[in-house]
């Protein structure tokens, strides 16, 4: 796994999704940006969730679990999404822009968990560390570790996913497969 960003690298990072966000506001377009410019760490491909709050309330979430482009794209297309483009929030206005929350998850990479049962997999989980991905076939779905909040059991984290990726929390099978990560969160409250 990558070392976690320092500070200025950090701030960097939280300033490019908001200046993606006001380019979008003003020209429909995510902020491009030059990865020459940029450290090395900061051009290096990996993955992010960028999630929105404007007063406490989520305004948008999006991101990869897996890099497919350089870190400093990654987080100006992804806040560019989660402030457009999530169907499931309004779009962010402009007089919301000066008081959004952003938060970037830099996401880690994804490790494979070998287990003989729902139990044995629920035992390898740990609470607000793991974020979790499950597939059956075609039904998959994931939860960052953010999600530990709101599910503080394992059992329950594995349960609502399940139910996430379509399946009944009931459900099991020995062609589940499960990987895990972990995420580094940056947040910039004003």
């Amino acid at each position: 796994m990558s070392q976690p960003l320092t500070k200025p690298q950090q701030t960097v990072l939280l300033s490019l999704a908001w200046q993606s966000i006001a380019h979008g506001l003003k020209t429909g377009t995510p902020l491009r940006v030059e990865n020459s410019t940029y450290s090395a760490e900061l051009a290096r491909p990996r993955a992010t969730f960028v999630m929105l709050e404007y007063q406490e309330q989520p305004r948008g979430c999006i991101g990869n679990l897996e890099p497919i482009r350089p870190l400093v794209e990654d987080v100006s297309e992804n806040a560019f999404a989660a402030a457009f483009c999530d169907r499931h929030f309004p779009i962010v206005t402009s007089a919301e822009l000066d008081e959004l929350a952003i938060h970037i998850d830099l996401v880690s990479a994804l490790e494979p968990l070998s287990f003989s049962s729902e139990l044995d997999l629920v035992s390898q989980l740990r609470p607000n560390v793991d974020g979790l991905i499950l597939q059956d076939g075609s039904h998959h779905a994931s939860f960052l570790p953010s999600n530990w909040q709101s599910l503080p059991s394992p059992m329950q984290f594995v349960q609502h996913l399940k139910h996430k990726a379509g399946l009944p929390p009931a459900y099991w099978s020995n062609k589940i497969t499960a990987n895990r990560f972990t995420t580094q969160r940056l947040s910039r409250a004003d």
